[in-house]
C-alpha cells in the first residue's frame, strides 16, 4: 500500500525583525519543529527565521528548495516530490504570508494539481492588516502590486485606480520599492483629487509602526519619512 501523501504547510513569517512568537501562533513553531523540508526564497534568511523560532532544531538536517527569480519553472514540480513520498513540506515567504504577493503561489497551484493537501497557517499579512486599520472599504478592495516606474505611466495608473475606487466604491491597495516610498506619497498628493483618502501603513507590527489615513490635501501638510520602510498604500475616492 502506498504511503499517504505529505502535506504542504504554508508557513507565515514576521514582517520585520521582531520576536516571531510576538506575532505568530505557537502552531507555526510546532509545524517548523516537525518539518525538515522547506521551499524558500533565500536560504540564509529562512535558516535565520527557523533558528529564531525553533533554536533547538538541527540546521544540518534541513533540506531547502529555492524559489526565486533564478529558479527554473520546470524544476518547481520536483520541489513537491517529498510530499509524493509521504514527507511534509513547508513553504516559507520572505515576509508575511506565502502565496500573497509572493512567488509561492506557483507551488500551491502545483500542489492542488497533484492532490497534495494545502494547509495555510495563521500569520501576519501586511496587505490585510493595512486594510483593517485604514477605515476604508473592507467589503470591496483590490491589491495592485507595484505601480509603473515611468512618471507618465504612473500618473495614468494612479488616476485609473482612483476612478475605479470611485466607480465601484473599492479600496485600491498597492506597494512600492521601499527606497521610492517618499516619492510615491508625493505623487499621490499631487495626482489625486484633494479629497481622495490615502492610507499609509508602514512598519506594520514593528515598534516603529505608523498607520494614518487622511485626504491628499491633508497629507501635504504632514511630513513623514517612509524611506526604506516597508509600506502599504491604499486610496479611496468617495
Amino acid at each position: 500500500m502506498a504511503n499517504p501523501l505529505g502535506k504542504l504547510f504554508l508557513i507565515p513569517t514576521t514582517l520585520g525583525d521582531n520576536e516571531p512568537l510576538e506575532v505568530l501562533p505557537v502552531t507555526v513553531k510546532k509545524i517548523i519543529n516537525e518539518t525538515d523540508t522547506f521551499i524558500v526564497e533565500n536560504d540564509k534568511t529562512a535558516r535565520h527565521f527557523i533558528k529564531r523560532i525553533s533554536p533547538e532544531k538541527s540546521q544540518p538536517s534541513l533540506k531547502m528548495f529555492h524559489l526565486n527569480k533564478h529558479t527554473n519553472v520546470a524544476d518547481l514540480p520536483t520541489f513537491l516530490e517529498p510530499c509524493l513520498n509521504g514527507i511534509n513540506v513547508g513553504l516559507l515567504s520572505e515576509a508575511g504570508c506565502p502565496g500573497v504577493a509572493d512567488p509561492g503561489a506557483d507551488i500551491v497551484k502545483i500542489a492542488h494539481q497533484k492532490n497534495i493537501k494545502v494547509i495555510p497557517l495563521v500569520g501576519p499579512s501586511s496587505i490585510l492588516m493595512a486594510l483593517m486599520s485604514s477605515g476604508m472599504n473592507g467589503q470591496s478592495f483590490a491589491f495592485n502590486g507595484y505601480l509603473p516606474i515611468d512618471k507618465g505611466e504612473r500618473k495614468s495608473e494612479i488616476k485609473r485606480l482612483e476612478r475605479l475606487s470611485f466607480e465601484h466604491n473599492q479600496s485600491q491597495i498597492f506597494i512600492e520599492t521601499p527606497y521610492r516610498n517618499n516619492k510615491m506619497l508625493e505623487d499621490l498628493q499631487n495626482v489625486l483629487d484633494q479629497n481622495t483618502e490615502i492610507c499609509v501603513a508602514c512598519d506594520i507590527t514593528l515598534p516603529t509602526e505608523f498607520i494614518k489615513t487622511q485626504t491628499a490635501n491633508q497629507w501635504k501638510k504632514n511630513i513623514v519619512d517612509l524611506h526604506k520602510r516597508p509600506t502599504i498604500f491604499i486610496i479611496h475616492k468617495s
